[in-house]
């Protein structure tokens, strides 16, 4: 979601906190893929269609809208429902890998405060 209107006109503290929050993805996301490489596990990669699906989603929402406050809208939107399935998968989850959980737990984190920083472009 946060690369598909990054090219867009964007207020400057947007663009800066939209920048430094992808940052922080990607670095979940290379530490995910650095412990399913040493545990020997292949990670699904998002499929191009639904990537392209969902590029296009974001456009056609920021057309005619206030593209500050709809951009932190979605975003808050978003991290709400990635929130809500790491809950579930942490809780589903049963296994003793406390590198999986520690990093489960960052990523509830990084969603959190990302809902608390859009807050204010609303």
């Amino acid at each position: 979601g946060i690369r598909s209107v990054l090219d867009t006109t964007l207020n400057p503290e947007l663009r800066q906190a939209l920048v430094q929050q992808l940052k922080e993805y990607d670095g979940i996301e290379t530490e995910a893929h650095n412990i399913a490489s040493q545990r020997g596990w292949e990670l699904k990669e998002l499929d191009s269609a639904v990537r392209m699906m969902s590029n296009m989603m974001c456009r056609m929402k920021l057309t005619g809208a206030d593209a500050t406050s709809k951009i932190s809208e979605m975003m808050i939107q978003g991290n709400t429902m990635g929130m809500t399935k790491s809950l579930k998968h942490l809780h589903d989850y049963h296994g003793k890998d406390e590198r999986v959980r520690d990093l489960a737990n960052k990523l509830l984190k990084t969603e959190e405060a990302n809902i608390q920083q859009m807050k204010k472009f609303l």
